[in-house]
């Protein structure tokens, strides 16, 4: 009798646990991204026979299924680089799924609140848009709620899919979640209706979201037309990223700094000839404070003054304060004379990585990475940092003769949006940037920690959107890569191998268009999570239904 009951129970969750695990084939490194568009199909079929407990659950399993596949390299990382034992490494990642697994949750619950799939005309009219604002309207909350965790939002498997995305720069990633969820939801009602005579249930909801499809997909089109049109004519700047490949248990090894240094060095100077306006180092590459250590520090401004290049360094920093000394994940701008010309301090942190949530009270805990810095968040300024600047260049051509004539004194000042790290994950910054005239868009990061995991791949593909979602073009300097450059339309112009010594230069287009997200956010994805929160309340508060009575309620 036991077994009978739980193989019952399995074949009743079995769709759920379909669905995400194709939902994660759907991201890289499987990359498999047509299958996003049919991997909620199974849990939506499924919850129509199910109670309301049910069906919460069922998201449960979907989402538990989903993020743990996804996410899964979270527990070598801490493992290897938080010294936790692997027990409590398992831990953490149930504890963390646990959490996102809600939303799916979440949204089961709500659809059948909605009366999912039942034999209302009306309902089924309107259901396939409801589910795709309730979808989007999760992510959207997902991204900001407590510290804000977007990995695995649908939009980003369709990184590839140009023609696709474009609707980015209106709706944001949201919009291309919407899409997916949109495709679902119709299919699972043609699959529930099909043999039913009321062929309206799934034949108008058919039909608009056919239309939605080729709208997104012809306005993609248009938009890679006018997209290229402006690259053609746009003014370019040359940038060089370097990737020092520094392994992570050597990183901050007293004995390895020099040969840290002597590495960024040597892969800088082989792009000289080049002559790059900007020459960007990943994330902390330097594993010291750069000018408190002065013999260290003078060998990378030796480096900088001889490249003639302005250079964008990370590197850890420190500020005395009245109360404590406050630690940053820094970048500095050196101009081409090794000045400090701008620093950006990283303020949104990795909670558990870079710092403990409300750490005075919760003294018991203790990072999870212990390598990775007890930093503070940097003020929230979103000033762009200034590059080849002219005023530089008019005063270096004072100082030689005619003959010595300094050939860059023709380029125009740029300004880049920073972006390190875990801060690509959140489209609101990198907007921020570009409003205030940043030209183009640059991330840094060390993804040492993941390995030869999908986390680098899908840590990348994020910054597809970021550059399309605000016409800019993308640079990205990895410490173990993947490093590269993705154009204002989000095609990636350069990528870097994973774990190899490299150093590219590329001349990408500066964009000045500014586009519908960057000046208006996410009025899209609010706009869906409002919709389901009137709706939700016209059915409690103007119908006045109590949760025992759903199952007479219709929508």
């Amino acid at each position: 009798m036991i077994a009978k009951k739980n193989t019952q129970l399995w074949l009743k969750y079995f769709p759920a646990l379909t669905s995400g695990l194709i939902l994660t084939l759907s991201f890289p490194d499987t990359s498999i991204s047509y299958l996003a568009f049919i991997a909620l199909t199974p849990l939506l079929v499924s919850i129509q026979s199910m109670t309301h407990k049910e069906s919460f659950y069922a998201g449960l399993v979907t989402g538990i299924t989903f993020f743990t596949t996804l996410i899964y390299w979270i527990v070598p990382t801490i493992h290897v680089y938080g010294g936790l034992h692997i027990i409590f490494a398992i831990g953490v990642l149930t504890l963390l799924c646990l959490y996102l697994a809600l939303y799916p949750a979440v949204f089961s619950l709500t659809l059948k609140i909605l009366k999912w799939g039942k034999k209302s005309i009306t309902a089924s009219y309107f259901l396939p848009l409801l589910t795709a604002c309730l979808w989007t309207g999760l992510e959207y909350i997902r991204t900001y709620a407590f510290t804000g965790f977007s990995w695995g939002t649908l939009g980003y498997s369709q990184f590839k899919n140009l023609n696709l995305i474009q609707i980015a720069d209106f709706t944001g990633v949201y919009g291309v979640s919407f899409i997916i969820v949109l495709v679902n939801s119709s299919l699972a009602l043609l699959w529930i209706n099909f043999k039913t005579r009321l062929k309206r249930q799934y034949i108008v909801p058919l039909i608009y979201t056919i239309v939605l499809i080729t709208c997104a997909y012809t306005y993609g089109s248009q938009r890679i037309n006018i997209i290229d049109s402006q690259i053609k004519k746009a003014q370019k700047t040359k940038i060089a990223i370097i990737q020092g490949n520094i392994k992570q248990d050597l990183k901050w090894s007293d004995e390895f700094k020099i040969k840290t240094i002597e590495k960024y060095i040597q892969l800088s100077k082989s792009q000289i000839k080049k002559q790059p306006d900007l020459v960007i180092w990943p994330e902390t590459a330097l594993p010291f404070y750069y000018g408190l250590e002065k013999g260290l520090s003078k060998h990378v401004d030796r480096c900088v003054k001889s490249s003639q290049s302005d250079f964008l360094i990370g590197s850890p920093a420190f500020e005395h304060g009245k109360e404590e000394t406050k630690f940053y994940n820094r970048v500095y701008m050196l101009d081409q004379f090794a000045n400090i010309s701008g620093i950006y301090d990283k303020h949104h942190l990795v909670p558990f990585g870079e710092y403990v949530p409300f750490g005075k009270y919760l003294t018991f805990l203790g990072k999870i990475t212990a390598q990775a810095g007890n930093f503070s968040p940097g003020k929230q300024s979103f000033t762009p940092l200034v590059f080849n600047d002219n005023t530089l260049k008019k005063t270096l051509n004072l100082q030689v003769t005619d003959n010595q004539k300094d050939t860059r004194t023709l380029k125009v000042t740029r300004k880049t949006g920073m972006l390190i790290c875990f801060e690509i994950l959140f489209p609101s910054i990198a907007s921020k940037f570009v409003e205030n005239g940043a030209d183009i868009l640059t991330t840094i990061t060390n993804d040492a920690w993941f390995g030869h995991s999908s986390a680098a791949m899908q840590h990348f593909s994020i910054a597809v959107f970021r550059a399309i979602e605000n016409h800019r073009t993308m640079a990205r300097a990895a410490n173990t890569g993947i490093s590269g450059f993705i154009d204002p339309k989000g095609e990636v112009i350069a990528a870097t191998s994973l774990f190899t010594d490299r150093a590219v230069t590329c001349q990408v287009p500066v964009l000045t268009s500014i586009s519908f997200y960057t000046r208006h956010g996410d009025l899209f994805a609010m706009g869906s999570a409002l919709t389901i929160f009137a709706v939700l309340s016209w059915i409690f508060v103007v119908k006045k239904v109590h949760i025992t009575h759903f199952d007479q309620f219709t929508l």
